[in-house]
């Protein structure tokens, strides 16, 4: 992992930024954070603190981290980071997808270097935040689209997908046991409203790595999928299942989770963080 970069989501990008720069001190790991946009492109800007609590990780005490943000915008940061890479970099969005909009409108000499977009956003079926829209999607759906007629190779992860990857209550209580890091987590998957721990919490964001760890636990199809800009459907991702209006697809859909396997997979890996 080459850098780390924040953008407005669930909670502000000032936030999201500190949250980062925690996580890193926690874990101990070197990687720059870089902080991003605080607006979307053209929508007002709405989050979600009633799911994840005013920090977006409620439930752990954190220390105030001794560790800075990059000076430059996560923008710059990502263009600099792309175009000096030996090799093709795979890009992880798992908020809003507003700085990797303004990175390949403004930077588009970056679409050599990048080998695929990996995003958790969106979905085929019910929304979270209208009966249509996921949360990533609505918040900045010029964004998407911005991102979606990009040409680049693209893998989306929906909650058509992530609302059936789990955790449930053993689990949970397994990743305790994973020392400081296990104690954080609990903390958080205790706090978090993204489900119950007997019906299962929803580690949507999770799906993204596990892709490119483990891409066994999932099937895909390829469609061509856009997003709906205005009206009550503002935010929708829409797929042409049928491919009736289009002549080839432009995003890879996850549309099946191995829903027993995924949470075995998440703990020996939350496991592995100690050893």
């Amino acid at each position: 992992m080459k850098l780390l970069t924040t953008v407005m989501g669930i909670i502000s990008v000032d936030q999201t930024t500190n949250n980062m720069l925690k996580l890193t001190e926690l874990f101990n790991v070197a990687i720059p954070v870089a902080k991003g946009n605080q607006l979307p492109l053209l929508c007002k800007y709405e989050d979600a603190v009633e799911v994840h609590g005013e920090t977006g990780m409620k439930g752990y005490n954190f220390p105030e981290p001794s560790r800075k943000a990059l000076e430059r915008h996560a923008v710059a940061e990502m263009k600099d980071c792309i175009l000096n890479s030996k090799e093709k970099i795979t890009i992880v969005a798992i908020g809003p997808l507003t700085n990797l909009a303004l990175l390949l409108s403004a930077y588009p000499e970056v679409k050599q270097k990048i080998a695929e977009i990996v995003i958790m956003g969106g979905s085929t079926s019910l929304g979270n935040m209208t009966s249509s829209t996921e949360f990533n999607i609505y918040v900045d759906p010029h964004a998407a689209q911005m991102v979606l007629q990009s040409g680049l190779p693209i893998t989306m992860f929906g909650l058509n997908v992530t609302d059936s990857a789990l955790l449930k209550k053993k689990d949970v209580n397994q990743i305790k046991t994973f020392g400081k890091a296990g104690e954080m987590l609990y903390a958080i998957l205790t706090n978090y409203r993204g489900g119950s721990l007997e019906t299962g919490l929803k580690i949507h964001d999770a799906c993204t790595i596990a892709y490119l760890l483990n891409p066994a636990l999932f099937k895909f199809k390829d469609y061509f999928m856009e997003v709906a800009l205005e009206g009550p459907a503002a935010g929708t991702t829409v797929a042409d299942l049928y491919m009736k209006y289009h002549d080839s697809p432009n995003v890879k859909v996850c549309i099946e989770i191995d829903a027993k396997n995924f949470p075995k997979w998440i703990v020996e890996q939350l496991g592995n963080i100690n050893r």
